[in-house]
């Protein structure tokens, strides 16, 4: 019995020592990170400069910079007294979906008519985006970087990896 007291007392005494930290055992992981992490950079300058060219190269729209870092351009544009959709606020929308030299990927028949409840809905984020910046009854282009459509993955169909994207978008009357 008292081996056992004798135990007990020296575990107490033993567990009361100052602890040490641990450290990573794999040291090499920061430079993968750096390179990955310039490696994006680079990819979305170029990206931005694709969205540029091709807003340039399209005469007939006036394209605006959003603070996201995509372009976009009114075909339709709704009043000014027209509100914003705000959280939880049901909207119906079109869309098509084409690559930056305006080639067709994805229909809006091929789509078909979405209803989103806003912010609250899983949903593309570009998609997300733009719906909380359209009013009722606008048609918007957008052109939208990589990272915000199908991004390193694709569609596994029509769109390739790391593609930056032309979506118009139609805000439709909801019933």
């Amino acid at each position: 019995m008292k081996i056992f007291v004798l135990l007990a007392i020296s575990l107490c005494l033993y567990s009361c020592a100052q602890l040490e930290p641990r450290y990573p055992l794999n040291k090499k992981q920061t430079p993968f990170l750096n390179s990955s992490a310039l490696r994006n950079k680079k990819l979305l300058v170029q990206e931005q400069q694709q969205l540029v060219a091709s807003a340039e190269s399209d005469s007939l729209l006036e394209f605006q910079k959003s603070e996201a870092g995509f372009l976009y351009a009114y075909i339709t544009k709704a009043e000014a007294n027209t509100p914003l959709p705000v959280k939880g606020e049901e909207v119906l929308f079109q869309y098509q979906i084409e690559d930056l030299k305006q080639n067709l990927l994805y229909a809006k028949e091929e789509l078909g008519t979405i209803t989103y409840a806003v912010d609250e809905e899983e949903l593309l984020p570009a998609l997300r985006v733009a719906l909380r910046m359209m009013k009722s009854e606008e048609v918007v282009v957008f052109l939208f970087p990589s990272y915000l459509c199908y991004s390193y993955q694709g569609d596994g169909d029509k769109i390739g990896i790391n593609q930056p994207l032309r979506f118009t978008i139609e805000r439709l009357i909801h019933p």
